[in-house]
């Protein structure tokens, strides 16, 4: 799906240790080494300080050959193989697998390298044979996923992150947009979707808008960092409102449960529901409040 000859690199992010290549490919770094010594599979620089770095190539030609071992390719084969060749081989895969995984590769290397370009070509290439919605939750959630453990590890910096989700973001508008010129099927309820006050992660919440938009619900989007006051204005807007939220990294977690309490005690007299997604309620005791607790985005999809 991505080439090293058909993309210009852009060496922003070049340089990176066999732990970077460890946390990117999922192989270890002994492994790593072994087969660098017994097929020549990488070919790492030194430092004026001699200390070994591998390139943008380098972490490329490791996915491709990882991919092809995934798909049952022995290490010897593959790695008897030129560079171009490994492209092709890994080219001739068309299982839905195969193809998101291979993906997710070319959207690592535009990540590293700031190429909108390669992003936005990866993006259209999957939309031939996918809808929107399967290219978020098929391809784009692993690779969030697989960000956000990067970012933990320190394999990648903020403005790597910032760079790829706001493209994400992108997508997502412009999909949110041709959806809402539709007048909505279903009223029998109104979705109000907010992110609580210092929360900013809202991929999953602008996706879940475009969901519900997709499924013909009435939606009221606040975005980012609401305060709770201001949620109060919103209570007599429909007979019944679902308050949905996704909790990334606030509430902290000294405040979690003084502002759950502030949400039941807003909602105490009606019959709106509050649903709550994300990592702040995985493992969470969800039977101390009235609210709906869904691990992840996905979990929550799939009551719609």
């Amino acid at each position: 799906m991505f080439n090293q000859n058909q993309y210009k690199l852009n060496n922003i992010k070049s340089e990176f240790t066999i732990k970077d290549l460890e946390n990117l490919s999922g192989i270890k770094a002994h492994t790593i080494r072994i087969w660098e010594k017994r097929y020549s599979l990488l070919h790492p620089e030194r430092t004026d300080g001699n200390i070994r770095f591998y390139d943008l190539e380098n972490l490329q030609k490791l996915l491709n050959v990882v991919f092809l071992i995934e798909q049952g390719h022995k290490i010897s084969k593959v790695a008897s193989l030129s560079n171009e060749a490994i492209v092709l081989l890994a080219r001739e895969y068309v299982n839905a697998k195969a193809i998101n995984d291979n993906a997710v590769n070319a959207l690592k290397i535009s990540m590293f390298s700031f190429d909108a370009v390669l992003f936005n070509k990866t993006y259209n290439q999957l939309l031939l044979n996918k809808t929107f919605g399967d290219v978020f939750k098929n391809v784009f959630i692993p690779f969030l996923n697989h960000i956000g453990f990067l970012w933990q590890t320190q394999t990648i910096n903020p403005a790597n992150e910032h760079f790829a989700s706001n493209l994400i973001a992108q997508k997502i508008h412009i999909n949110i947009e041709r959806l809402q010129q539709n007048s909505p099927t279903d009223t029998s309820k109104t979705f109000v979707l907010f992110l609580p006050e210092g929360e900013i992660h809202e991929l999953g919440l602008l996706f879940l808008y475009y969901e519900l938009l997709l499924r013909g619900h009435k939606v009221v989007y606040l975005g980012q960092s609401i305060p709770m006051d201001n949620i109060e204005s919103l209570l007599e807007i429909d007979s019944q409102v679902n308050f949905v939220s996704s909790f990334t990294v606030v509430p902290m977690h000294n405040q979690f449960e003084t502002y759950l309490d502030g949400m039941q005690k807003l909602l105490s007299n009606s019959s709106h529901e509050y649903w709550i997604f994300g990592f702040k309620v995985v493992g969470y005791n969800k039977e101390k409040y009235p609210f709906k607790f869904y691990d992840g985005l996905l979990d929550l999809l799939k009551e719609l």
